[in-house]
C-alpha cells in the first residue's frame, strides 16, 4: 500500500473535497466529504480549541481510554463512485478492523496521529494530477497535515484560516451578485446547518 497525506480541504461547485497525497505517486486521490467532516478535519488542521469535543474528538478518546490504539487507516476500494476505508487497531496485542467512511477515518486519523494509506490500483482508477489551474478562484487550504499539526506556527502561511461556514458565505454573495438565486438558497441553507452543528458543540 502506498502511504497518503492530507495536503488540500477546498470548497467544488458540487461539496467538500479532501485531496489525499503521497511522494510515491504524482496523482491525487479526491474524496467527496460532508460539511460537517470538513469542518471537523478544518478544526483540527487550524488548532482551534473547542468547549467541548466534537465527534471525532469523542471517538479518540474513546479509544484512548479503552488503551486501543489506531494503527492505521486503508482507503482501499471505490464502488459506484463511493470510497471505502478500514480502521486498522491495536487492543492488546490484537488487532481490530472496522468499516468506517473515508471522511471520518481521515478525522480520526489526524487526531491519533495514525497514517493514512491506499492503494496503487485505486490511485490509478481515482487518482487525478491537480495544478493550481484546476481549482480556478475555488477557495481552498493547503493543508499539509502532518506539518500543520508539528509546526504549525512555522507553516502558518500555508493554513488559510478562513473556515468553511467564511467559504460558503464568499461563495453565496458571488451567486447573489451574479442574481444566481437557486444557489445562493443551497448555501444558505448549509451555513444555517453548520452554524447549528457548532452551536450544538
Amino acid at each position: 500500500m502506498l502511504s497518503v497525506e492530507v495536503t488540500q480541504l477546498f470548497l467544488s461547485n458540487v461539496g467538500f473535497v479532501v485531496l489525499l497525497e503521497g511522494d510515491q505517486d504524482d496523482r491525487s486521490l479526491p474524496i467527496f466529504i460532508g460539511a460537517a467532516e470538513a469542518q471537523s478535519i478544518a478544526l483540527f488542521i487550524n488548532s482551534t480549541n473547542l468547549p467541548r469535543p466534537l465527534t471525532h474528538d469523542l471517538m479518540k478518546n474513546m479509544l484512548d481510554f479503552m488503551e486501543c490504539r489506531l494503527m492505521r487507516v486503508e482507503i482501499n476500494d471505490i464502488k459506484d463512485g463511493t470510497f471505502f476505508a478500514q480502521l486498522i487497531m491495536d487492543q492488546d496485542g490484537t488487532t481490530i478492523e472496522m468499516d468506517c467512511r473515508p471522511s471520518d477515518a481521515i478525522a480520526l486519523s489526524l487526531r491519533c496521529d495514525a497514517p493514512i494509506y491506499t492503494t496503487k490500483h485505486l490511485l490509478e482508477k481515482a487518482g487525478h494530477i491537480f495544478n493550481d489551474a484546476d481549482f480556478g478562484d475555488t477557495p481552498h487550504q493547503n493543508l499539509s497535515a502532518k506539518k500543520a499539526q508539528h509546526q504549525h506556527a512555522k507553516n502558518e502561511s500555508l493554513i488559510h484560516k478562513r473556515s468553511p461556514v467564511d467559504h460558503l458565505k464568499t461563495k453565496q454573495d458571488r451567486a447573489v451578485k451574479e442574481e444566481r438565486y437557486e444557489d445562493a438558497a443551497r448555501l444558505r441553507d448549509a451555513i444555517e446547518r453548520l452554524n447549528h452543528t457548532h452551536t450544538e458543540n
